[in-house]
């Protein structure tokens, strides 16, 4: 298996589970840091990698008047001084090619949302600065699909690959998730990524906006790391019901710390296997 070095963090094969986490969108700076920072206590007291997550744009809401976060200027800048604060990497989406570039003077990982898995463009392209990509497979895809979307990124010259489960479309407004897919996906060779929070949420489910099950995210998550995880995907805020995205099912800060107890032990067990 090939490993994945996203600053002093190794990513893959025998090594110890890494934590994304972070509110869904950046918010006003200062919660977005605080909610940052809170992640980072606990993630030391734990002895857990960590990279911060927070999107500057959330371009594929269900409504045209939800909230999408300060965009790309403002947002990498804020992304800049959490980074520097927390002193840890950082990850968000990109969107479109011409994005590219200036995320890439920021994030150490360059994240492609599961609607643009497929877009060949966005992906050699991004694959192209020889940044950690991670991918989120398409809600429409079979696991082993993924291996295309590998073979993109490697034509491109870059091995630095992430996959992530974020669950499978099933019926009107609902997603469900085969854990076949996550050893399938990390038998193409890259580290896979259990995407904690989008995987129990419900697209479109209240009208104008995605709903969400936050109470199954416990269940799910340590079902990934049973399975084989390298890596896992939480979104994470101070107070859920006041974030401006996924409202539904963002996990509550306070319950995090608890959760990865649970994530450290089974991980321990299942980390021979790998």
């Amino acid at each position: 298996m090939h490993t994945v070095q996203i600053q002093n963090i190794t990513v893959g094969a025998e090594h110890p589970i890494v934590l994304i986490a972070g509110p869904c969108v950046i918010e006003e700076p200062e919660r977005t840091l605080k909610i940052g920072r809170a992640v980072k206590e606990i993630a030391d007291r734990l002895n857990i990698p960590y990279i911060f997550k927070a999107s500057y744009d959330k371009a594929n809401r269900s409504s045209y008047n939800s909230f999408r976060g300060p965009g790309l200027k403002e947002g990498l800048s804020i992304l800049a001084h959490i980074k520097k604060e927390l002193g840890v990497p950082v990850i968000s989406d990109i969107h479109c090619v011409t994005q590219i570039d200036a995320a890439a003077e920021v994030l150490d990982v360059l994240q492609i949302p599961a609607f643009l898995c497929r877009q060949t463009d966005l992906v050699y392209q991004a694959a192209r600065t020889g940044k950690a990509i991670n991918v989120k497979k398409g809600q429409f895809l079979a696991p082993l699909d993924m291996k295309n979307v590998i073979a993109k990124i490697e034509e491109a010259g870059n091995h630095n690959i992430l996959l992530t489960e974020r669950g499978a479309t099933f019926g009107y407004n609902n997603l469900v998730v085969d854990f076949r897919a996550l050893p399938i996906m990390r038998s193409l060779g890259y580290p896979v990524v259990f995407d904690a929070t989008h995987s129990v949420q419900l697209p479109g489910g209240a009208g104008t906006s995605s709903g969400g099950q936050r109470e199954f995210v416990p269940y799910l998550t340590r079902s990934a790391v049973a399975a084989g995880v390298d890596m896992l995907f939480m979104e994470v805020h101070d107070n859920p019901p006041e974030g401006k995205s996924d409202a539904c099912n963002m996990l509550y800060v306070d319950k995090l710390e608890e959760l990865l107890k649970d994530v450290l032990a089974i991980d321990s067990v299942v980390r021979k296997y790998k």
